[in-house]
């Protein structure tokens, strides 16, 4: 499996699961690897990389082609994402979005995954692998601290994803798509226990761990008939 984003949170809790479940897991990040790392074969797993230059996705796939076994990938996992913000971490609307705002969150959220699934498609259908592309509640309902980029992003990346299950779906390649909410991570913004408290059924955050098992289920053969579809991971907060 190759999994961006991996760095903490969501992705952090990913690859711990899938590892735990014995896949070989390889890891795009921004973010150096880390020696405080404990996981066996952390290192070597490790691809670092700014998905906000899309100049790195040829890269990052010729790479993970060279380490990958037997030519085939089983999953991808289209996990990295930014959501910039104002001064004092305001939210940023159209008015206050710069057009390198624009730029840097449209490459990283969106067009860097259709990218990536293009460039190591033929890993994925040797495998009749699964893509799962992290979307977000941002992206159907306005959110008070995820910005104008951001949401349109994500409201985006649902549609490619719909494009590319209808697309790649004859090579036997699954792509669907998860939407977190309030999620119990470090970039969660103050007033979140508003959220909770008001608009959660549950009344409660999400656990990082209760995402990636969906994620792990996307890709495993108990989805094997799912694609296309975006699953809501927010304790009802959509209802």
């Amino acid at each position: 499996m190759l999994l961006t984003g991996a760095s903490r949170g969501i992705g952090h809790a990913t690859v711990k699961l899938f590892q735990k479940h014995n896949w070989k897991v390889f890891t795009v990040s921004r973010q150096p690897f880390s020696e405080d790392c404990k996981w066996p074969a952390a290192r070597e797993s490790h691809i670092q990389a700014d998905l906000a230059d899309l100049n790195s996705v040829e890269e990052i796939a010729k790479e993970v082609r060279r380490r990958l076994p037997h030519g085939k990938l089983h999953a991808l996992v289209n996990n990295a994402g930014i959501s910039p913000k104002g001064k004092n971490r305001t939210r940023l609307g159209v008015l206050k979005s710069d057009i390198h705002t624009w730029s840097t969150v449209l490459n990283v959220n969106l067009i860097s995954n259709a990218l990536l699934a293009r460039a190591l498609f033929p890993e994925l259908a040797r495998a009749k692998g699964a893509i799962v592309n992290v979307t977000s509640i941002a992206g159907f309902k306005v959110h008070p601290f995820a910005g104008t980029a951001y949401a349109a992003s994500k409201a985006a990346l649902f549609a490619l994803t719909r494009e590319m299950a209808h697309e790649f779906g004859p090579d036997g390649i699954r792509v669907n798509a998860i939407a977190p909410g309030e999620i119990d991570t470090s970039i969660l913004s103050p007033g979140t226990e508003d959220i909770v408290n008001n608009e959660i059924p549950l009344h409660r955050l999400g656990d990082p761990r209760e995402v990636a098992e969906t994620i792990h289920f996307l890709c495993g053969p108990a989805s094997s008939y799912i694609t296309g579809t975006e699953i809501h991971i927010n304790g009802g907060q959509h209802v």
